[in-house]
């Protein structure tokens, strides 16, 4: 059974493609790949916040705000770009205190054209039965 690159249910995503020429690189491209998504989420959230962190196995956080959570996930040479929520601890508690869930999911709607513009490069076109998804290259 097929599958496709994994990101956090309810995130907004964006879909590129990480392209390493010889397999000893990598490591490096990765690296690379991750210090300029910093740069740029940076740049156009400033909000945002350098956080390290996972959601389950594959879904690395890179960075954070009060409201979601940004970070990336690869399967193969497919990469996710994705917001979400945040899902921790200290979220919940001060939800809890301070109902935090409906300004994040209003943050996340203001910002996810921003977002899909400056990150994708793919879009999905859809999954087939056995889970792989179907990308198409955007045009220029």
């Amino acid at each position: 059974m097929g599958r496709s690159v994994s990101y956090p249910s309810g995130a907004i995503v964006a879909f590129q493609v990480l392209e390493v020429d010889d397999d000893g690189d990598w490591d490096f491209e990765y690296e690379w790949l991750r210090d300029d998504l910093v740069e740029r989420a940076r740049a156009a959230f400033p909000s945002l916040d350098p956080h390290d962190g996972w959601r389950g196995r594959e879904d690395h956080i890179l960075m954070r705000n009060a409201y979601a959570d940004f970070g990336v996930s690869i399967y193969g040479s497919l990469v996710a770009v994705w917001f979400a929520e945040r899902d921790d601890g200290a979220y919940w508690d001060s939800d809890w205190r301070h109902p935090r869930t409906a300004r994040a999911r209003r943050w996340l709607s203001q910002i996810a054209p921003r977002f899909d513009a400056l990150f994708g490069q793919y879009d999905c076109l859809g999954h087939m039965s056995n889970g792989e998804g179907v990308y198409r290259k955007r045009a220029a």
